[in-house]
């Protein structure tokens, strides 16, 4: 599994989200050359390539880049009007270069850098799965009124959310969208809480809404099932509970369905869009879009992907839908000068790179709007593999750590979810961070419906518990080493922003 990881919003650094408007957009017209037509297109005789072509979102340019698109070698998979997002498919290797030419067009590139053909996550390290022996143990551990499973969930603890579900376990006009590998919405813990009205497989940019459509293609595909299952597992008497087991959860694929699982940007927009106009209140993005680590903006076709997947965000946040993503693995400081990218593209072959977070975006977590989460253990303290950085991160929440021993019946420092096939395991990461936010976010929009998504924001960090920087020397994996350092204060600091959200006081 590639990369499940991290993201940023509008909460973060207002440079970056000047430097986003101012750069991106949305430019009027980036070109004025003639459209093209089918007699100035070259013929195709390169790889098939997914490309993105964003245009200003009125009808008549729509209509005019289409013809153009056609002219110059490349075939419409779907258009978004609404946000003048264009997907196509060429196999002219020069079909990017001529479609920026074109009158109307303010960006457009290739998504991926290998042919189409016939993932990233934040997740850090494999899945242990529970044994049935395993989970008799824990269960004979479960205290009267909890969960059987309920006893190594020490994260509901940390954050209250136990208690929070005797008070309010959240409202069935909630929806999560989980935009990921896929949902296996079968599974006895997620089939009470599952909407599958607002459901739909999302791979290639065009939304599939055949029942079924949004399930994992297998059981490797583990990872969108467990973070429904930290978002809204019924509280029914079967396995473990989610943060708000009250709230409807979706599922909306974005993965390829072979072993990468990479998320690629058409994909990234036709989810967003679909939650938006399907009445998701929050869309849960415990990935980063892919191919690309961080999208350089003086690179067209990086540009081209900031430009698109920013405009499908912004349209779901105008629509009322609150985006929430993970701040990745790599113990990267976000708001460094700069960062070394060894794994981009990583479709491909990887080209070691020096970026500067602040010009270089990772998407989505770098968009204006988007809630940035980081990562703790059982004690409180950042997750060795989280990512952090002052005027980044947002807020933290319990990702795993195990390094960081909890005093449960297994003794171990990650987070135990649901997987497919009715089992459940053990995973650790920004991933495993991002849907408890998610899921405290819903119990926030239940509580106060008339809430949007900046309100929503607002209430979240206004409700967490923040810890402060380390009194001493980080050291997250015990090696003697300095792993990273905390800037900031008892108020807003780099290794948790706002702080550790809190579910019980978001009810109360």
């Amino acid at each position: 599994m590639a990369h499940l990881r991290s993201r940023r919003r509008l909460a973060l650094a207002v440079p970056v989200v000047l430097s986003l408007t101012a750069s991106l957009g949305f430019l009027p017209g980036a070109a004025s050359a003639a459209p093209l037509t089918a007699s100035t297109a070259t013929r195709a005789d390169g790889p098939a390539l997914a490309y993105v072509v964003n245009t200003s979102a009125d009808h008549r340019t729509i209509a005019s880049v289409k013809k153009a698109i056609t002219g110059a070698g490349g075939t419409v998979v779907i258009a978004y009007e609404q946000i003048g997002v264009i997907v196509v498919h060429s196999a002219d290797p020069d079909f990017g270069r001529r479609i920026r030419a074109v009158r109307g067009v303010q960006s457009a590139g290739a998504t991926r850098t290998a042919p189409l053909a016939a993932a990233g996550t934040t997740d850090e390290g494999a899945v242990k799965v529970l044994s049935a022996a395993e989970a008799a143990k824990v269960s004979r551990s479960a205290a009267a009124g909890q969960e059987p499973l309920e006893a190594d969930q020490w994260d509901l603890r940390a954050i209250g959310a136990d208690r929070a579900a005797r008070t309010d376990p959240g409202s069935k006009k909630v929806t999560v969208a989980v935009i990921d590998v896929g949902v296996d919405d079968t599974h006895p813990d997620i089939a009470p809480n599952f909407s599958a009205s607002q459901s739909a497989n999302c791979v290639g940019g065009k939304p599939d809404t055949t029942y079924g459509a949004w399930r994992p293609v297998d059981a490797d595909h583990y990872h969108g099932t467990h973070v429904a299952g930290e978002i809204a597992a019924a509280r029914n008497g079967v396995g473990v509970a989610g943060v708000a087991p009250g709230v409807k959860v979706s599922g909306i694929t974005v993965a390829e369905p072979d072993s990468t699982q990479l998320f690629y940007p058409e994909s990234v927009v036709c989810a967003f869009v679909f939650a938006a106009d399907h009445g998701v209140e929050i869309t849960n993005n415990s990935y980063y879009v892919d191919p690309w680590l961080y999208n350089c903006l003086d690179d067209p076709d990086q540009r081209a992907i900031v430009d698109a997947v920013n405009r499908a965000q912004l349209y779901a946040q105008r629509k009322g839908t609150l985006n929430v993503a993970a701040a990745g693995n790599s113990n990267d400081d976000l708001d460094a000068d700069a960062l070394a990218d060894a794994s981009s593209p990583d479709d491909s072959t990887p080209v070691p790179r020096t970026v500067d977070p602040h010009k270089c975006f990772d998407v989505p977590t770098q968009l204006p709007g988007v809630v940035t989460v980081s990562s703790t253990g059982v004690t409180g303290a950042k997750s060795y593999f989280s990512s952090y950085g002052k005027g980044v991160i947002d807020v933290a929440a319990p990702g795993g750590d195990r390094f960081q021993i909890p005093d449960t019946p297994s003794k171990d420092g990650r987070i135990l979810s649901t997987l497919p096939n009715n089992q459940y395991g053990w995973l650790q990461g920004t991933s495993m961070a991002t849907p408890h936010v998610a899921g405290v976010a819903a119990l926030l929009k239940s509580k106060y419906p008339w809430a949007g998504p900046a309100t929503l924001q607002r209430l979240l960090k206004a409700e967490a518990d923040n810890p402060g920087c380390p009194a001493g020397p980080y050291d997250g994996n015990g090696d003697g080493v300095v792993d990273a350092t905390c800037v900031g204060n008892k108020h807003l600091n780099g290794f948790y922003g706002a702080g550790i959200v809190n579910a019980l006081r978001a009810v109360r």
